[in-house]
């Protein structure tokens, strides 16, 4: 039996009595079907969710808000249940699978089954859709008492942050959660926060109860993620010190493991879904842009989510968007805000101001954190991302329109594809998403997962195995390891520093130190560079990469950059400095961030290298200082740590001691939000209320 064709849009335009019996037909086939189809079939699974968005725009469908709850208990979505208008076997049904730790929070049937497994002890990697609600299950896992030691790896630094926002108010008085380097846990229970690189290299991680790894398909080195062999190296390293491991993601069809014995897991894979999606094709127009200019007018779109291909993309879409129409009247402020701290040649300024939002990697991170929620609150209606957004940070769209077919400059595939189609709809917001499509999906194909950590060692890639301890080498990938460290002139332990660029990276770099070594001694200092110094360092790094690897369009635009953001006292007056010299391309403003990122994560490994290898000519060099300085902008390193947890150190450099702790300058922001400091507008206070969690949205 399938469920028969429902014309949703029909029963959506009906009024008045015809529309009960209608709906109650509905309810009656998805009930008849429930035991024939399969549990996760998505055409049953739509029913509840587009009733009950019936019910809300439809008082004359008020008196089916019990056979819906019926219908949600026959199909799994216990969520759905109406606690109100239940009857008896419905009500402690859903009673029974809510958990006030949770604040009240109602599972659904197949999370019930998802958290069984876990707390039976098993290990398991879960495949389901984005509204699944994959993410509480993890909360769930924390609030059961069973766990004391967690570690949970992240793909970005924005989902980190939305991450430990949930943790601190669900957790703050159960766990130690540590997210940043410097940050050293001393506690029993903590929640270790963090991206492949930050967990790779901390030292405290002890014996782990579980290890939770989401968007786990990055672990496949066929997705040609740039970080994959980090998060393999990280992840192996964190399951050899866990008792059990949950892996999430999502629109997976099976994971591969060639070494059997090495760890046990249940895969299980679901299209359970708690939301419905309403698809339409506008392959075939003509004029692509002018019918996305035309939906984007539409307030019954919003909140509107726009994948585009590139930053570049996104930044031309947003300011032509904002000269055809204004989408909010109520964007002053952020845009004000952005004027006055970062100078008025950005255009994206002018396209918040007409209420259009950016996210992509050339945003400073609160300010993204922040365009995330003005877009969730309608303030900013649309917003054009690439696939940064899509990489797990929970938006409330009710619109995602996939106006391009590539990232970067390749055509995406179809497990991409039915990522970023997942966006649309949310939960008790959005019952029923909306999806635009512009250009033809890609082919449906299956996508399996094979990890390098659950290969055979020797498979793996270079860059891998120099990470694996020496017990974990069989005699051929040490003999491989002992000629990459020969070749390099590194020890085994050096070589790990190497792999943080490249093995075939490093050795060029090796080469054209070598080169510079050979002309000068520029290479060769301790302490704090000068202008000169600095810029030979660039010079040899960029020989081997692009400068605009690091958002600069030269080795010599680089080094200017570096000395600038060294010698100028606070963020604000660099972004306006830069501002009153920027004269280029204006789309390409927003470069400035990208180097600014390389500071935190690119750069200062480049720089390490250099050092460890002048270091093995001349005694005495030291770029540690440098680089530590560097990698935090030379600024109190509390400022970039509260930056990734929505501040902006252009608001807490106005607050910060030099004696100051990461504590201590979150207890005085925390003071001046409350107290209407001089020093902050309305609007900085609002923003900091809503960053530290003073003001809940």
């Amino acid at each position: 039996m399938t469920m028969p064709a429902i014309d949703w849009v029909s029963l959506e335009s009906m009024d008045g009595p015809e529309i009960v019996p209608a709906a109650f037909s509905i309810l009656q086939s998805a009930a008849l079907a429930v035991n024939s189809l399969e549990p996760d079939d998505p055409e049953l699974l739509q029913v509840v969710p587009r009733i009950s968005r019936l019910i809300e725009k439809k008082p004359e469908l008020e008196k089916l808000r019990e056979a819906v709850s019926a219908l949600a208990r026959a199909t799994g979505l216990w969520n759905y249940i109406d606690k109100e208008v239940a009857d008896v076997t419905d009500l402690l049904l859903a009673e029974s699978v809510t958990s006030d730790e949770l604040g009240g929070i109602t599972f659904h049937r197949e999370q019930i089954e998802a958290l069984n497994k876990l707390l039976s002890g098993e290990n398991l990697i879960l495949s389901a859709p984005t509204s699944f609600g994959k993410s509480l299950l993890i909360d769930a896992l924390l609030a059961s008492g069973k766990y004391h030691r967690v570690a949970i790896v992240l793909p970005t630094i924005a989902l980190l942050d939305e991450f430990r926002r949930r943790l601190r108010r669900r957790f703050h008085d159960k766990f130690e959660l540590i997210m940043h380097p410097e940050e050293q846990a001393i506690g029993d229970n903590v929640i270790f926060l963090g991206t492949q690189e930050r967990l790779l290299n901390r030292s405290d991680i002890g014996v782990l109860d579980l290890t939770v790894v989401d968007e786990f398909y990055k672990l496949d080195p066929r997705r040609k993620d740039e970080r994959n062999v980090t998060l393999n190296a990280a992840v192996s390293r964190l399951l050899r010190k866990s008792r059990q491991f949950f892996f999430l993601g999502p629109n997976i069809d099976d994971v591969t493991m060639t070494v059997e014995g090495r760890w046990k897991f249940q895969f299980l894979k679901t299209r359970f879904s708690t939301v419905a999606v309403d698809t339409y094709d506008l392959g075939g127009v003509s004029d692509k842009e002018s019918r996305l200019f035309e939906e984007l007018k539409e307030g019954k779109n919003w909140p509107s989510l726009v994948f585009v291909s590139s930053p570049d993309r996104a930044n031309k879409l947003a300011a032509a968007s904002a000269e055809k129409f204004k989408a909010s009247q109520s964007a002053g402020e952020i845009s004000a805000w952005m004027r006055a701290n970062y100078g008025d040649k950005w255009p994206l300024i002018a396209a918040v101001e007409n209420g259009f939002a950016v996210h992509h990697a050339r945003i400073p991170r609160s300010l993204a954190s922040q365009m995330v929620r003005l877009f969730n609150s309608k303030t900013l209606p649309v917003l054009f991302c690439t696939s940064t957004l899509i990489e797990g940070v929970n938006t409330a769209a009710k619109t995602v329109m996939i106006y391009d077919k590539k990232i970067s400059r390749a055509n995406f595939d179809f497990f991409t594809f039915s990522n970023i189609k997942g966006r649309a709809g949310r939960l008790g917001e959005h019952h029923v998403g909306q999806v635009y499509l512009f250009n033809p999906p890609p082919p449906p194909e299956e996508t399996e997962v094979a990890p390098t950590l659950f290969d055979d060692e020797e498979n793996a890639s270079d860059d891998y195995i120099v990470h694996l301890d020496e017990n974990e080498l069989s005699a051929t990938t040490n003999d491989r390891v002992s000629a990459i460290a020969d070749m390099l002139g590194l020890s085994k332990e050096e070589l790990r520093i190497a792999s943080s660029v490249g093995l075939e990276t490093a050795a060029s770099i090796r080469h054209e130190v070598l080169a510079s070594l050979r002309k000068s001694s520029l290479l060769v200092w301790s302490g704090n560079p000068d202008y000169n110094q600095i810029q030979e360092v660039v010079r040899v790094i960029c020989k081997v990469k692009s400068a605009r690897d690091f958002g600069a369009y030269s080795d010599r635009q680089l080094t200017f950059f570096i000395s600038s953001l060294r010698s100028t006292a606070k963020i604000k007056d660099f972004m306006l400095t830069y501002n009153s010299d920027y004269s280029g391309d204006p789309e390409a403003f927003d470069n400035v961030f990208k180097f600014l990122r390389a500071c935190e994560y690119g750069l200062p490994q480049a720089v390490s290298l250099v050092a460890l290898f002048v270091s093995k000519k001349y005694d005495g060099v030291n770029y540690d200082f440098f680089v530590r300085e560097l990698s935090r902008w030379f600024r109190h390193e509390a400022l970039r740590s509260l930056d990734e947890e929505g501040i902006p150190i252009q608001i807490s450099e106005r607050f910060v001691r030099s004696s100051d702790s990461k504590k201590t300058l979150t207890q005085r922001l925390e003071q001046a939000a409350r107290d209407g400091s001089d020093l902050l507008s309305a609007f900085e206070r609002d923003w900091l209320s809503y960053a530290l969690d003073l003001k809940q949205d």
